[in-house]
C-alpha cells in the first residue's frame, strides 16, 4: 500500500547530490555557529561536525559555537535578524523544522527572513527505545498501540505538530494507526527528550538516526527502526520501516543560514568552503560515523528546493489535520 505520506514524505526530504569540485580550496578565517537547541541534539551534531571538517581540512581557520535553545528555535531565528549588521561570520544550523514551524507558527519568521546558503546533509528519523526496555521491535510498539493507545507515548525534540510529532505519525499510520491519536510528548531540545525517555516517562523517542547511533553506542539506547529507504553503515543492524512491510520513508535535510542582507562575496565565500568540504577526509569520517547522507544544494537551489518543501509538507499537514 503506497500512503499519500510515505510519497510525500520522501519527496520533500530528499534532494539529488551535486558533485562539486572547488579546485584550489577555499578558505574562510572564521565561522561562529549558532545552534538553535541544546547539546546533544541534531543541530548541534550538525554544527560540531561540519565546523570539525572545516577546521581540520585547513578550509576554515577556526569555528566557535553557540547553543541559542528556545522558542523552538526561534529564538535563535530572531537573534540573526536583530544582529544582522554584526552577524556577517555567523551561520546558523536549521533542517525542516525551520518550514514546519514556520507553516504552524510557532515562530512568525521563515526561511525568506534569512539567507539561505546550502542543504549539506540528509538523516534518517529513527525510533528508538531504552537500552533496558521490554520493547524489541517497531511491531511491539505497535502492539501496545492496538490495546490500548494512551499507554504508548512517543517523546521528540520538537513541538506538537513538529517534525519528530510528524514521523512518529506518519510510522504509527503506516501500521495501521490513526496518527491524531498518537500520545506524543514534545520538548524543546533532542537532550531534553532524550531524558524522558531515559526516566521512563516515555515508552520510545522519535529523533534522527545520526543522534541514535551516538547514544546506542554509548550504551543507553536501542535503535528499533529508521526511515531511510535503506539501511546505513552507520547502523547496519537496524532495519527500516519499509523493509518490515510499513510502508514509509523519511529524510531529514540540515544545512545553513546567513543573517539577512549577507554580501554576495560572503555568501560565495561560504558556499565555496562548504562545497570543497566534500572532497575531504575530514569530512567522509564525520559523515561516515553519523550516518548522514551527502546532500549539496548551495545558493539559489536551497531557496527553490525549501519553497517546494514548504509547499509539499504544508499539503502533508493539512492531511494529518496538524495544519
Amino acid at each position: 500500500m503506497k500512503t499519500t505520506i510515505t510519497k510525500s514524505l520522501a519527496a520533500l526530504g530528499v534532494a539529488s547530490a551535486v558533485a562539486f569540485s572547488a579546485g584550489a580550496y577555499a578558505q574562510v578565517d572564521s565561522i561562529h555557529f549558532v545552534i538553535p537547541g541544546g547539546a546533544g541534539g541534531g543541530w548541534d551534531g550538525t554544527a560540531r561536525g561540519t565546523g570539525e571538517a572545516l577546521t581540520k581540512s585547513g578550509l576554515v581557520g577556526n569555528a566557535s559555537y553557540e547553543n541559542m535553545s528556545g522558542g523552538g528555535g526561534g529564538k535563535a531565528i530572531g537573534y540573526l535578524i536583530e544582529n544582522a549588521a554584526s552577524s556577517e561570520g555567523t551561520l546558523m544550523v536549521n533542517s525542516t523544522p525551520i518550514v514546519i514551524r514556520s507553516l504552524t507558527k510557532v515562530f512568525p519568521q521563515s526561511f525568506r527572513d534569512l539567507t539561505p546558503i546550502a542543504g549539506t546533509i540528509g538523516d534518517y528519523a529513527a525510533l528508538v527505545v531504552k537500552a533496558d526496555s521490554p520493547v524489541k521491535s517497531f511491531k511491539d510498539l505497535v502492539d501496545i498501540y492496538n490495546s490500548n493507545p494512551s499507554d504508548l507515548a512517543i517523546a521528540g525534540g520538537s513541538v506538537a505538530g513538529g517534525m519528530d510529532h510528524l514521523v512518529a505519525a506518519m510510522a504509527m499510520k503506516a501500521a495501521g494507526a490513526d496518527p491524531l491519536s498518537v500520545n506524543y510528548l514534545p520538548f524543546d531540545a533532542g537532550g531534553e527528550a532524550m531524558a524522558s525517555l531515559l526516566s521512563g516517562e516515555a515508552d520510545a523517542l522519535s529523533t534522527g538516526l545520526s543522534e541514535a547511533v551516538a547514544l546506542a553506542e554509548q550504551g543507553e539506547i536501542r535503535i528499533l527502526v529508521q526511515t531511510g529507504d535503506k539501511r546505513v553503515s552507520a547502523a547496519a543492524d537496524v532495519p527500516t520501516l519499509s523493509e518490515q512491510g510499513y510502508d514509509a520513508v523519511f529524510i531529514n535535510w540540515r544545512g545553513f543560514f546567513g543573517a539577512p542582507g549577507l554580501s554576495e562575496a560572503k555568501q560565495a565565500e561560504y558556499v565555496k568552503a562548504l562545497g570543497a568540504m566534500y572532497d575531504t577526509p575530514e569530512w567522509e569520517d564525520v559523515r561516515a560515523r553519523n550516518g548522514w547522507v551527502n546532500i549539496y544544494n548551495p545558493g539559489a537551489d536551497f531557496t527553490k528546493f525549501l519553497e517546494k518543501q514548504e509547499a509539499e509538507i504544508g499539503g502533508l499537514m493539512k492531511e494529518l489535520g496538524f495544519l
